[in-house]
């Protein structure tokens, strides 16, 4: 069991921590996010927020802490809101980023820009020990382009051009994709409940 100051974020990936932590540990108010080791839930819910939850209850009841956690993907307007939440394996069981943004780039092929419309989304769940829940979604609209353009950022990144922009999320730096990302939407609404919910 962890100190009453910490809360936990429900992701093995420490890039991830170290992401959230630049976003918004000046926000929790003292609160210390720490990583988490534990056994991850299947996500199997229909809902980024489903999923987000199902995480962030799996490591709450870990822990015995306070528990983060985010689901998120893209939604592609004429896909019908696809990939959504199989963003991550829309290419095939690899779960490989290049064949993801492969087969979304290939199925686009004919559709005009004028239809390109997408959009980030990310849903941030918190969870506490006694089992109040909230979650906040973050999205960062935009467009597919046609092509890869910039070498940053992961996933659909490359080919993902933010509302306003001619270039794409890839072509950001770090700081600038944490200024205005889905997940940093996401993280920010969420953090003034975690500052009054975490004693």
């Amino acid at each position: 069991m962890g100190d009453a100051r910490e809360v936990v974020l429900a992701s093995h990936n420490a890039h991830k921590l170290g992401e959230l932590r630049s976003i918004i540990g000046p926000d929790l108010g003292g609160l210390e996010l720490i990583g988490y080791t534990g056994p991850e839930p299947v996500e199997d819910g229909v809902t980024f927020a489903e999923n987000a939850l199902l995480k962030a209850r799996a490591a709450a009841a870990h822990t015995g802490l306070p528990a983060l956690a985010d689901d998120s993907g893209i939604a592609v307007d004429i896909l019908g809101g696809s990939p959504g939440i199989f963003s991550a394996r829309w290419g095939g069981p690899a779960r490989d980023d290049r064949q993801n943004l492969e087969l979304l780039l290939w199925q686009l092929t004919d559709v005009a820009d004028e239809y390109r419309a997408a959009q980030f989304i990310c849903a941030a769940a918190l969870v506490l020990p006694d089992g109040r829940e909230h979650v906040e979604l973050g999205i960062w609209p935009g467009r597919v382009l046609r092509e890869v353009d910039g070498n940053g950022g992961f996933g659909y990144d490359p080919i993902f051009a933010p509302e306003g922009s001619a270039h794409s999320a890839g072509a950001l730096t770090a700081d600038e994709k944490n200024q205005q990302s889905h997940r940093s939407r996401a993280f920010r609404a969420i953090a003034p409940v975690v500052r009054s919910l975490v004693q």
